[in-house]
């Protein structure tokens, strides 16, 4: 021992007084090392219970919390009933505006026009703002106090007397008064560009946009299903629910299930990529689709998404 303790003081150089500070550093390193085995081994297993309650009591404050904003939220947004009484457009306020239905941007836009180009003449002037959607104008109608047309806008004047007085502002340019253009019902599925539009807040490329959407599917088997359209106003989408309609021997461009490439498949909007690849490798493990029923076999594909596609699909 004597000897092992001498050469661990020539070792490190220590002095006897350090060489004891060692041991003592040491002794009391394997007590620390020790302890948690000597001291703790009738520990009381680890109950969850009180840490669950815990994290289930902060789960209820958070959905809570969420619940009072989502109901927050959906009253701020909530559209305001309408109050529908006798009005004259040309002095009426935003605020007023907004209780007859109408957005506040909307609103602003008439106030902006009547202060450039002066008051309204008649109800089919206010009409012609951009963006007023056609069913809230139509419910308006009976209760707007202006004429439907301008009053004297279509003047006439002898070729043989000479018209001595001032021009009226809106006076037309020819002898002839104006027939009143209104646009009529069309098929959804035969409209071209410049039938769509006629319709105002549709231009050539939202015009485009549609016949495309409706070339790509195979054709439309419901009116509404214009509003999937991207880009579509809501108003623009009321005025074609309005004046467009489906034939009813109508029936759209299927594809076969059992002879439809994957491309031909991707291609159209309500497949996509990867339900097309699901539907062909199913095809290839299982055989040919005995109905178009037989998708609702695919995992990925919902009730939703097969109730829209399968009146564009077909299987022997």
């Amino acid at each position: 021992m004597k000897r092992l303790l001498r050469a661990l003081q020539d070792y490190f150089s220590f002095s006897q007084r350090e060489l004891t500070q060692f041991f003592i550093l040491l002794f009391l390193m394997v007590v620390l090392v020790a302890a948690p085995f000597l001291f703790f081994q009738d520990d009381v297993p680890y109950d969850p219970t009180t840490d669950q309650k815990i994290l289930d009591s902060l789960v209820v404050q958070l959905e809570s919390q969420v619940e009072a904003e989502e109901a927050e939220r959906a009253e701020k947004y909530r559209r305001k009933p309408i109050k529908l009484y006798r009005f004259n457009p040309n002095t009426l306020t935003v605020a007023q505006w907004q209780e007859l239905g109408l957005n506040k941007y909307i609103a602003q836009r008439i106030l902006n026009y009547r202060a450039k180009a002066g008051d309204f003449k008649s109800k089919a002037q206010l009409q012609k703002i951009y963006g007023l959607p056609d069913s809230l104008f139509q419910r308006w109608y009976p209760y707007i106090n202006l004429p439907d047309e301008s009053p004297g806008y279509a003047r006439v004047y002898a070729k043989d007397r000479p018209f001595s007085g001032p021009y009226p502002k809106n006076r037309p340019k020819t002898e002839y008064p104006r027939k009143r253009w209104e646009l009529q019902p069309f098929d959804l599925n035969t409209a071209d560009t410049t039938d769509l539009m006629r319709i105002r807040g549709i231009g050539s490329k939202l015009s485009a946009r549609i016949v495309k959407f409706r070339d790509k599917m195979g054709g439309f088997h419901s009116v509404e299903q214009v509003a999937e359209v991207y880009g579509l106003a809501p108003e623009v989408v009321d005025s074609v629910r309005k004046y467009g309609f489906i034939a009813k021997a109508y029936a759209p461009k299927r594809l076969n299930l059992n002879t439809a490439s994957f491309d031909e498949l991707r291609q159209h909007p309500y497949i996509g990529y990867g339900l097309a690849k699901a539907i062909v490798n199913y095809r290839t493990q299982h055989g040919p689709y005995p109905s178009v029923a037989e998708l609702r076999k695919i995992k990925i594909l919902d009730d939703a998404k097969f109730q829209k596609m399968q009146a564009y699909l077909s299987a022997p």
